[in-house]
């Protein structure tokens, strides 16, 4: 969360980008959302932590899942649904994600309880960041959510199959046949560009990305 020490973003989104009001848009929140996402080793938690840099709030849907599964609740629900997944006080995620794979009920189930609690969660972490003009909602299911629809302006961090591939197999020190299998299991990086408002590559180094997050910004306030 805010810490203080950034500097607020003084530019204001343009108003192309606003495409939604209050009644409209995701949990009715009163300023634009930019829902940020991307694939695997695409990049896009690098883009976060640039909005981040520039002074723009940046809501991390994983990161708010956390924060659910850390509620009394959520123990409670998961040793009443699954207790195989508990481990003395502790939820064993591990046991948890094989539980919620064995069947599509487990987990539709899952989901649907943590899924609840987000609109919650995500007014929480809203309402913990001082004066803003406009924030990020940094979602890797975006379009599978249909968060879109909910969103003012989508935005897709891109690197193509064959760049995927490369940095996944580095990354994690895995063959190029299962690095291929985790992401046959994701919307592909293509079908999301498409989808998406706006795009920034990430098929250099670092100092490439950050200039074409530059011109983003650019691209989108002033």
């Amino acid at each position: 969360m805010f810490t203080g020490t950034r500097p607020r973003l003084m530019k204001k989104l343009k108003s192309n980008w606003i495409t939604k009001d209050k009644t409209n848009r995701l949990y009715e929140i009163p300023v634009p959302i930019l829902g940020l996402t991307g694939g695997i080793a695409t990049g896009k938690s690098t883009v976060a932590q640039m909005f981040r840099d520039a002074g723009v709030p940046v809501i991390d849907a994983d990161k708010l899942v956390k924060s659910i599964y850390q509620k009394k609740t959520s123990y409670d629900f998961v040793l009443k649904n699954f207790p195989d997944a508990i481990t003395g006080n502790d939820i064993h995620f591990k046991k948890l994600r094989e539980v919620a794979f064995t069947t599509a009920e487990n987990q539709l189930m899952i989901e649907t309880f943590i899924y609840a609690q987000m609109p919650e969660a995500f007014k929480e972490a809203y309402l913990s960041y001082p004066q803003h003009e406009f924030i990020v909602y940094d979602v890797p299911l975006l379009f599978e959510k249909n968060l879109n629809l909910k969103v003012d302006t989508c935005i897709c961090t891109y690197a193509p199959r064959t760049v995927q591939l490369e940095r996944l197999v580095k990354r994690d020190q895995i063959s190029i046949e299962l690095a291929g299998k985790i992401l046959s299991k994701q919307m592909d990086i293509e079908e999301k560009k498409k989808k998406s408002d706006l795009f920034i590559e990430n098929l250099n180094d670092l100092a490439a990305l950050k200039n074409n997050f530059d011109k983003l910004m650019a691209t989108l306030a002033g």
